[in-house]
């Protein structure tokens, strides 16, 4: 199990693997961001995605599906996450894409008020099967400590 003592800043990652697929994308779009071009062959024609495209949204939460199967397959000590300080759709994805993360620890400190966590925080890169940057996030992270009696870093 990895813990906040675990955690070494500037390490990066490599993982995931997530095919996109055009009923995936047509169905999140039709529940949570149903603009044309996410629905309707003909309408992101006339747009500047050229063919359906998945929602952004869509896109941040493939990728939140390969950082958690990455937490399951190298167990984390996560106790969720306090939010994000930054995301960008770089450019789209499209139904046939795969898609695969590579994730860097920007910084880490103890929480002051609670010794028994640690704050991470992370930016996390999202590519295509052609290498192509399609989404970036920095986001920041809560983690157990192994120790909360050993005194703060």
């Amino acid at each position: 199990m990895r813990h906040y003592e675990d955690v070494v800043v500037g390490e990066t990652s490599s993982f995931g693997s997530y095919e996109v697929t055009r009923e995936e994308v047509i169905d999140f779009a039709s529940k949570y961001d149903p603009q044309p071009f996410h629905l309707n062959d003909e309408a992101a024609a006339q747009t500047y995605f050229g063919r359906l495209s998945a929602s952004g949204w869509h896109t941040g939460a493939m990728a939140m599906r390969m950082m958690v199967d990455n937490m399951i397959d190298n167990p984390t000590a996560s106790l969720g996450s306090p939010g994000l300080d930054g995301l960008k759709w770089i450019k789209p994805v499209y139904p046939g894409d795969t898609l695969r993360c590579e994730a860097k620890t920007l910084e880490k400190r103890r929480s002051k008020s609670n010794p028994a966590m640690g704050l991470m925080k992370a930016e996390t890169r999202v590519f295509n099967q052609d290498d192509v940057l399609v989404m970036t996030m920095v986001s920041n992270a809560l983690i157990k400590v192994r120790d909360p009696d050993v005194p703060l870093d």
